[in-house]
């Protein structure tokens, strides 16, 4: 009998200081936040790598002038100008957009390489946009003919789409969109729609693949 009251005494202990663990971290908890987030600085958030999905290819279905469907897209992204020059999209703020030069992002894509240069201000005329979004995940922007817009939009593509996606607008592009990097495959490199024009608005063409397929080549 004794035995069985000191072992019965040992368990209510052991509850009670389990119990009294909990509450501390429980309270910490709330106190602090979450355990593994940390601000890093110009307000990007760092968060333990989980699968994410990607973004949904964004389309602005009505025309106007570069400057101003440029605007709306960014309105609609959530994202402002680089604070650097230059630097990394790894290393980018999350809601910030910078340009790439066509040869470099050809060269990205077509290689798959696993992180990419971002210029704060365009350097050529003919650069493409890219945006990093609040979740860390890229779109890359450019122009489309009309009759993509309804193949694009849609939230899940059960087939791959091959995309002609041009760095400016024009008569024959004049739609703005967004697509996600992660889902592009290129297997060329931006062509000059004019060539007699060294820096004039090229044409990218490639694989813009379903929503089924779970591939991510740009680090996020």
């Amino acid at each position: 009998m004794l035995c069985h009251a000191i072992a019965s005494g040992r368990l209510r202990f052991s509850r009670c200081i389990l119990w009294g663990m909990l509450t501390l971290v429980g309270s910490a908890s709330v106190l602090f936040g979450p355990m593994g987030l940390e601000a890093a600085p110009g307000g990007k958030t760092e968060v333990l790598p989980v699968q994410k999905a990607a973004p949904a290819a964004v389309v602005i279905e009505t025309t106007g002038s570069e400057a101003e469907l440029r605007r709306q897209l960014r309105a609609k992204t959530g994202v402002t100008e680089l604070h650097a020059g230059t630097m990394r999209f790894s290393e980018a703020p999350i809601g910030s957009f910078g340009f790439i030069q066509p040869p470099a992002l050809g060269l990205v894509l077509v290689t798959q390489s696993p992180d990419l240069a971002l210029e704060r201000v365009a350097s050529v005329p003919n650069a493409y946009e890219i945006h990093k979004l609040a979740d860390g995940s890229g779109l890359l922007v450019g122009f489309i003919e009309k009759n993509m817009a309804s193949q694009i939009a849609p939230k899940e593509r059960p087939k791959t789409l091959r995309l002609f996606l041009h760095s400016s607008s024009s008569d024959e592009a004049p739609l703005i969109v967004a697509v996600p990097l992660e889902k592009l495959m290129a297997d060329q490199m931006p062509r000059q729609r004019d060539s007699g024009k060294r820096d004039g608005p090229v044409v990218l063409e490639m694989d813009l693949q379903s929503t089924m397929t779970r591939k991510g080549p740009i680090s996020q």
